[in-house]
């Protein structure tokens, strides 16, 4: 990008980083549509050749300086790309784990989806760290993230020799005792009993995507409003990240003993009364230790519920509908939501001239996550009152 203004090339950088969002809800009905019809392996498969190749070819994009206006535009079409791709990856795989899993783990096993969302980003920021420490800040900005998708593109050739070992799971037998709508059902009682869930559904996952972009935001955050250094941000967001993984199985492993609502009612109750002070800690004393701190804390309570929500989700809709449909509601959410997080946050620091701006934020959204919760039934196959709740609640 050019580089003639700090602020405006921020911008840049971050609307280019939400742009890939606005593809994903395309992706999600079409490579979703196609893992409901013909198969979770496929269309992952698939979702993991297109993402790789988009990381080569980002890479491989020449400067600003060596082809002009060419530079961002291309940055651009690949985000797409990812963002496409990104769309159909979600929905395939959380059904991919949720479909086989022992009733009474299916939790833990589908907060794996959110744990290996954590492991990436632990893993890209021991990158982030490593490089930061070994170039210096002109050639890190000019070299260093090229270096940084290359060592992500060697997943590729290791992602597809794995995702063409997995036998398939969309035939296997549905247990009754799981099936909270018939996967038979016509589509009037689809639609009338999938249309309250997908609305709460896309509320909530609205809100999750806005404190999650709100973490990783906290990288450009730390240097940019904060004034501290990149390898600060780096290690703080790579310890954060490293607990968030133990966070999320726990809570999906609490949820499988529990119940899918307890655990998320609490986590996020947690969550809401941390912010403010977390915020305020870092905040006020600027340092390492504590931007480590308040972001562990942050990402922990965050993710203690994420495995969760997917779950309950999953298990609220029918086989027929659970890749497009659970891979939809996410992507519009993280489309409207999360693309925009970034942006608006930075524009709202740069207006204000607040560093809390961020806090009455996030407050806010997980307030509203917290209340659109209380609407959600419990899901989790076993726990007692299950079925009334289910049907007592119109579902």
């Amino acid at each position: 990008f050019p580089a003639d203004s700090a602020y405006a090339s921020l911008m840049l950088s971050l609307a280019t980083f939400g742009a890939g969002f606005l593809t994903r809800p395309l992706g999600a009905l079409i490579i979703g549509s196609y893992s409901d019809r013909v198969g979770r392996k496929p269309a992952m498969l698939f979702c993991f050749a297109l993402i790789g190749v988009s990381m080569l070819l980002m890479a491989a994009i020449p400067s600003y300086e060596t082809i002009g206006l060419a530079a961002p535009l291309l940055a651009l079409l690949i985000r797409m790309a990812q963002g496409f791709s990104l769309g159909g990856e979600l929905g395939s795989n959380t059904a991919y784990l949720l479909e086989p899993a022992p009733l009474h783990q299916r939790g833990l096993m589908v907060s794996w989806q959110q744990a290996s969302q954590l492991i990436a980003v632990m893993a890209a920021s021991a990158v982030g760290v490593i490089l930061s420490a070994l170039m210096p800040p002109d050639m890190l900005e000019a070299h260093g993230w090229r270096v940084a998708f290359l060592i992500g593109a060697v997943t590729l050739p290791f992602g597809l020799w794995m995702r063409a070992r997995l036998p398939e799971t969309l035939h296997l037998a549905e247990p009754p005792e799981a099936a909270l709508v018939p996967d038979d059902a016509s589509r009037a009682i689809l639609a009338k009993r999938a249309t309250p869930i997908l609305i709460l559904a896309l509320v909530i996952l609205g809100c999750g995507s806005i404190t999650n972009y709100l973490q990783i935001y906290m990288l450009a955050y730390a240097q940019a409003t904060l004034g501290m250094t990149a390898a600060s941000a780096f290690q703080a967001t790579m310890v954060a990240a490293t607990i968030g993984i133990l966070a999320t199985l726990w809570g999906g492993r609490l949820s499988d003993r529990f119940g899918r609502r307890p655990v998320n009612l609490i986590g996020t109750l947690a969550l809401l009364l941390s912010i403010y002070p977390t915020f305020y800690a870092i905040i006020e004393t600027r340092s390492t230790a504590m931007l480590i701190i308040g972001l562990a804390l942050f990402v922990s309570l965050t993710n203690l519920t994420g495995g969760v929500f997917y779950a309950a989700f999953a298990e609220l809709l029918p086989r027929s509908i659970r890749g497009s449909a659970f891979g939809a509601i996410y992507a519009v959410s993280i489309a409207i939501f999360g693309g925009s997080t970034q942006l608006l946050v930075t524009w709202l620091i740069h207006v204000t001239g607040s560093p809390y701006a961020p806090a009455w934020l996030v407050l806010g959204t997980v307030s509203v996550w917290l209340l659109a919760l209380l609407a959600i039934p419990e899901t989790a196959p076993g726990r007692l009152g299950r079925t009334r709740a289910v049907h007592g609640s119109g579902f």
